[in-house]
């Protein structure tokens, strides 16, 4: 199924029936396909291209692209549970597709001009691959400490400066750049505009991608820009200044995709625990009939659980509108369960847990990313806190 070809309610997201349809391919898909390609993915550390094309043709790219713009129109709840499934493979399948689908997509959608989106979200929903430019090497969370300019130079800017740490940069043809268009930090951020970057252009270099701990066949590297010359329609929405917000609640999004991705990793690397403790014998019997054992898979199953829970919760608030606390709650949560699942699948293996044979190592290395990327734990703490403390002041001005 074609997913550019179902009936969408601008509303409510793909008709559930279509929706429903399309599950249930996805899964097929993934054991099939996705899961059989993986050992090919690890040892070339790429996606083969014949796969790559195959998730265009199944529109994976434009899953939250509205129909006009030759998407799918998926609302929150339906992308979230779409990625949560695919994620039961290997992560760079999400990785891929993740940054057009959520950060950069929810952008454009909600900020763009109307000549932005025409030019773009086709152009995404085709398969063609985004980045997005928020980290440096010097800042992060801190927008204070941004280094990339953007000045003005006639009608439209030149950007310098570099960023750090960016998913698919090598792959991008659209790049959302974060920069500064005022040398000093302004209130909330004021500082800092979002920039539509064809990353064709003259002065972007993108350097070779790093070597990281796991996460195999997806890719990540720096982007440098020397007098990058792009015109005013580059500037998103047409307004300075709107950068940092804009970036802020395409997080949301992002960290939904975080723990969507970590939920359906953790099923698999379940899966994976059970199927081991039911084949490895000790002392006559499956280890699977030990108490100790079954305790670390009813954990897990508990955790995975809970946060499937949260990520149908949050989803659907973020449906809605703003859901700070609920999306930031659920990454955190989803993020270290994972980790703690992997953990578990290894100690379960045992000795042979430790071994690059047995596909529990891979996991424990994968699923570390997941507490660290859109957003550390520390960081999801202080935006909850934060969020609370502002909720809880307005009650008491009410």
């Amino acid at each position: 199924m074609d997913m550019r070809t179902g009936q969408i309610s601008a509303a409510n997201g793909m008709d559930a029936e279509t929706y429903d349809q399309f599950i249930d391919q996805l899964k097929r898909y993934v054991r099939e396909r996705l899961i059989p390609a993986e050992p090919a993915v690890i040892e070339n550390d790429a996606i083969p291209p014949d796969l790559i094309e195959e998730m265009r043709e199944m529109g994976l790219f434009g899953l939250t692209m509205p129909e006009e713009y030759g998407g799918a129109g998926m609302n929150v709840p339906q992308y979230v549970e779409t990625i949560r499934v695919l994620s039961y493979a290997l992560p760079a399948y999400r990785s891929i597709t993740s940054i057009n689908l959520g950060m950069v997509c929810s952008a454009i959608k909600n900020s763009g001009t109307e000549k932005q989106k025409q030019e773009w979200l086709p152009r995404l929903a085709a398969g063609e691959i985004a980045c997005f430019g928020l980290t440096e090497p010097g800042s992060g969370s801190d927008s204070a400490a941004m280094a990339t300019t953007a000045k003005k130079d006639g009608n439209g800017y030149v950007l310098n400066g570099s960023k750090r740490y960016i998913t698919n940069a090598p792959h991008a043809k659209l790049g959302l750049i974060m920069a500064r268009t005022h040398p000093e930090a302004q209130p909330k951020n004021a500082h800092v505009s979002a920039f539509l970057v064809d990353m064709e252009s003259d002065g972007i270099t993108v350097g070779k991608p790093d070597k990281k701990m796991g996460q195999a066949g997806s890719h990540i590297a720096d982007i440098y820009m020397d007098d990058v010359k792009v015109g005013g329609e580059a500037l998103l929405g047409g307004e300075e200044g709107r950068g940092f917000a804009t970036a802020m609640q395409s997080l949301d999004n992002g960290r939904l995709s975080v723990a969507a991705a970590s939920a359906g990793y953790a099923r698999r690397i379940l899966d994976t625990a059970i199927r081991y403790a039911t084949e490895r014998k000790a002392f006559g019997d499956p280890i699977s009939q030990f108490q100790l054992i079954q305790a670390m898979l009813a954990d897990s199953e508990a955790e995975i659980y809970a946060s499937e829970c949260m990520l149908r919760d949050a989803s659907a608030k973020a449906n809605e509108g703003k859901a700070i606390i609920e999306c930031a709650s659920t990454k955190m949560f989803a993020s270290e369960m994972c980790g703690r699942v992997a953990d578990r699948c290894v100690q379960i293996h045992g000795g042979a847990g430790y071994l690059a044979e047995y596909e529990a190592e891979r996991f424990f290395r994968d699923s570390r990313i997941y507490r660290i990327y859109e957003g550390t734990t520390q960081i999801m703490q202080l935006v909850i806190a934060k969020q609370m403390l502002r909720n809880f002041a307005a009650g008491a001005q009410a």
